[in-house]
């Protein structure tokens, strides 16, 4: 399971909470482009398969077949051509439409985000501002010099005598 299949399986997750007709919808409208996309998939390593096992067909008769183009099994080259061609034309097509598919369920998945922050806030309301993380450092870095100027400065007015060492 990819990255991609992990978030969504985790969103669904998610919007199971919610039981309105939008998030019914959202769900099948996902699931739709799952089963689209895998079906893609599927199409495009079977046309892969077909390209590679006919460019390995005439390369085959390419090293064994005595005068190669014009032998007597001319049917058989131009049947592997076809079929090459076809499965190259076809893997092009799927892979075009594959990323049309992908780019539906990212903005499905898109939407689903934005119906569990929805979900989220309706029962935890607002969250809370956090103060981004570089900030916190830089503040605690502040904090950190200005405590040791002061103590560079207690030890700049007191007496040489009565400094710990």
């Amino acid at each position: 399971m990819n990255e991609h299949e992990k978030d969504t399986v985790f969103l669904r997750q998610c919007i199971l909470y919610d039981d309105s007709l939008e998030r019914r919808q959202l769900d099948e409208q996902i699931t739709r482009a799952q089963r689209d996309e895998r079906c893609v998939r599927r199409a495009v390593w079977l046309m892969s398969l077909l390209t590679a096992l006919s460019a390995a067909g005439l390369a085959f008769g390419a090293v064994l077949q005595e005068n190669f183009p014009y032998g007597k099994p001319r049917f058989v080259i131009n049947l592997l051509c076809e079929i090459g061609l076809a499965s190259l034309i076809s893997l092009l097509a799927f892979v075009c439409l594959f990323l049309v598919y992908r780019k539906e369920l990212n903005r499905l998945r898109k939407e689903c985000r934005r119906l569990a922050t929805k979900l989220l806030e309706s029962r935890l309301g607002q969250p809370r501002a956090l103060p981004l993380p570089g900030v916190v450092k830089a503040q605690e870095f502040i904090a950190e010099h200005s405590k040791a100027i002061v103590s560079v400065s207690e030890m700049v007015t007191l007496p040489r005598g009565l400094r710990s060492h």
